[in-house]
């Protein structure tokens, strides 16, 4: 397993426990003790963890793990609700897409529909995801429009006032939401309040919102509101939502695409 991997399965563990040990870790990947431990030192020096006696605890109470250090994760499932949501799109239409996983796949998978590789443009897509106008800037059938504003290192995204005039400006056909979780009492959240704050104008801006979220989001809460169930048209998620969860969510008014 190379470093970068080994790097990225032990801050996701880190994640998910909240605390881990040498020991524990070092059976987990089946690597040195010695590894773990020089793992956990440069992990440390980057401000990715704390160190403690005999092993690392998660930086700070509500973390969230940067994107550049996120593995391929339920990553059929996030390509399967990418390729359903990127199918909601019509060709001519202005699309908006905030940061994040699912949103990145729902980028790529419409950058190879094939009704969309000609248009004056084919499609406008507005984000304040660096990672993705990077990744679809090079179609020039799409026109790209990036929002102003400070790179959030964690999530590639734009935020502050300078994307708010931007927004301000634009109308959306369609607005697609990566979130870290959805919930029917208290709707679609992130970790980071500045994120939800320009990820609520694309809601605002757009005729219809689309929820983009893999199961294990669902019925979850986090610190950052975006916006309420009420404002979401449609969910897309995998086929393993609990059923219970998706009747509370259809009895709401969300339509839920399981795929």
């Amino acid at each position: 397993m190379s470093r970068d991997a080994r790097w990225k399965a032990l801050l996701e563990l880190l994640v998910e426990r909240g605390r881990l040990d040498v020991e524990e870790a070092a059976a987990e990947l089946a690597v040195s003790a010695a590894t773990i431990r020089r793992d956990f030192d440069q992990l440390a020096e980057q401000q990715m963890l704390v160190r403690t006696r005999g092993g690392a605890v998660v930086h700070g109470v509500s973390y969230e793990l940067p994107l550049r250090y996120k593995t391929a994760r339920r990553a059929s499932e996030k390509q399967r609700i990418a390729k359903a949501v990127a199918e909601l799109v019509a060709p001519g239409e202005a699309v908006g897409l905030t940061g994040g996983t699912t949103t990145t796949e729902v980028a790529r998978a419409l950058a190879v529909r094939g009704d969309l590789s000609t248009g004056s443009p084919a499609l406008t897509v507005v984000t304040n995801a660096l990672n993705i106008a990077n990744e679809l800037a090079v179609r020039p059938q799409f026109k790209i429009v990036v929002t102003g504003g400070v790179a959030r290192a964690q999530s590639y995204e734009l935020i502050g006032p300078l994307a708010d005039g931007v927004l301000s400006q634009i109308t959306l056909d369609m607005a697609v939401l990566g979130v870290v979780g959805f919930d029917v009492a208290h709707g679609a959240a992130a970790h980071d309040e500045a994120e939800a704050a320009i990820n609520r104008l694309l809601c605002e801006r757009a005729e219809r919102v689309v929820v983009a979220a893999d199961s294990s989001k669902l019925g979850r809460r986090a610190f950052a509101r975006i916006c309420g169930t009420e404002l979401v048209d449609t969910l897309v998620t995998d086929s393993t939502a609990e059923p219970e969860t998706v009747r509370r969510l259809e009895e709401a008014g969300v339509r839920v695409l399981a795929v």
